[in-house]
């Protein structure tokens, strides 16, 4: 069906009534949360608890309407997104959800000055859980969307960067009452180191097993007999939960740095990153020895014939034709492995590693849900960055380039 093709038509009347389903609940969930459940909580100081505010009580109505009136219009534009004549209907939702990811930071801004007590210096003011229903459905939202305007992996996180550009600038200057910056604030010292030990612990656990997972895949390759062997241990490695191996590497690294002073130099014990990184890379090495093997193997033997013909060595063959065809594979099995290798390390925390996860069960501990944000926000962050980063990546070095 052309765009010049009539409107079609069911029983003799124009049938406009074609929705996309998933863009429809998602938009129906977004307003009912920023409706119905409180947006925001202002407290009087870090101890006591805060008092929850609908929309109306926080933005007022003017904001109330502007916000309702916009999840209305993806409502209406959802109804009739799926026909072909209508295709600009997407273009239209994801400006609007752009928006409104843009317009959040401007309203939590407002309730700070409708609600919060400047002669107050501890006062505070937390987000409800109907701010993050209505980001979270948002965000997934621009997910579908991406989908049916079939954007580049890249192109799509790109139009993230002027929000998260927006958002930083809100928080920077004019959110500092907000009860997630005075957690930074009081903790600025410590946000930075967590930060990198987090990346410290993610980039080498990594490396690790990017050159083991390469070197395993190799020998499976050369010796067919063991590959069921390898990948029955790598699956068990896998099923053991992060706690009980933190735990059972507790005994041996702890005896290992008593009875081998080179490894008590180097830091090694018991408990802080060496069982951490021990466990991340134990976690890691499926993913990647998966998605190697399958990347070497899946690489046409037409293809590698053509290049023993033209007289490559077994060598140049690896390395110039078999290795560059099965490297964006190989790449999601990096993205797979750094994702999650951000999400465990959190755990790490817990034997003394450092990392976001400290934030995160400090404030478990203590029963602050913000300290707890301040821990989980930047994992999120991180994951999802590094998500983009290499799937994009992959995608750009598949034949035809990204699209």
């Amino acid at each position: 069906m052309s765009l010049k093709d009539p409107l079609p038509v069911a029983k003799g009347r124009l049938c406009w009534f074609s929705p996309n389903w998933v863009l429809l609940l998602l938009s129906t969930l977004a307003l009912g949360a920023f409706l119905g459940l409180e947006i925001v909580s202002v407290a009087p100081n870090r101890i006591v608890s805060g008092t929850g505010y609908p929309v109306f009580s926080a933005l007022g109505w003017p904001g109330t309407l502007l916000g309702a009136g916009l999840i209305l219009a993806l409502i209406g534009l959802s109804c009739m997104a799926d026909q072909r004549h209508y295709r600009g209907a997407y273009r239209a939702m994801l400006a609007i959800v752009m928006a409104l990811l843009g317009l959040m930071p401007f309203a939590l801004m407002v309730a700070i000055h409708r609600l919060v007590d400047s002669d107050l210096p501890q006062a505070r003011l937390g987000i409800g859980a109907g701010f993050w229903v209505t980001l979270f459905v948002l965000l997934l939202a621009l997910v579908e969307l991406r989908t049916r305007l079939a954007l580049a992996r890249i192109w799509s996180w790109s139009l993230l960067i002027p929000i998260g550009l927006l958002w930083w600038l809100c928080l920077s200057l004019w959110l500092e009452p907000l009860a997630l910056m005075r957690e930074y604030h009081s903790r600025s010292e410590q946000f930075f180191t967590a930060f990198r030990q987090h990346l410290e612990l993610v980039g080498t656990a990594v490396g690790i097993s990017l050159m083991l997972g390469m070197g395993l895949a190799l020998l499976m390759r050369r010796y067919p007999g063991g590959q069921k062997a390898a990948f029955a241990v790598l699956n068990f490695l896998q099923t053991i939960p992060s706690l009980a191996l933190f735990g059972l590497l507790l005994a041996p690294l702890a005896w290992l740095a008593a009875n081998v002073p080179l490894a008590a130099s180097l830091g090694i014990s018991g408990i802080g990153w060496a069982p951490a990184l021990v466990a991340l890379v134990a976690y890691s090495l499926l993913p990647m020895v998966r998605n190697t093997f399958i990347a070497l193997e899946e690489v046409s033997p037409a293809v590698i014939d053509a290049a023993h013909g033209m007289g490559m060595s077994t060598r140049q063959v690896f390395l110039q034709v078999r290795l560059p065809l099965a490297l964006p594979v190989m790449l999601e099995g990096v993205r797979i492995t750094t994702v999650q290798a951000i999400g465990l390390t959190t755990v790490a925390a817990l034997i003394g590693a450092g990392g976001f996860g400290t934030f995160v069960f400090q404030g478990l501990g203590q029963a602050a849900m913000d300290m707890v944000l301040l821990g989980a926000l930047p994992i999120l962050l991180m994951a999802s960055v590094a998500d983009a980063l290499l799937g994009a990546v992959s995608d750009f070095l598949r034949p035809g380039g990204a699209k």
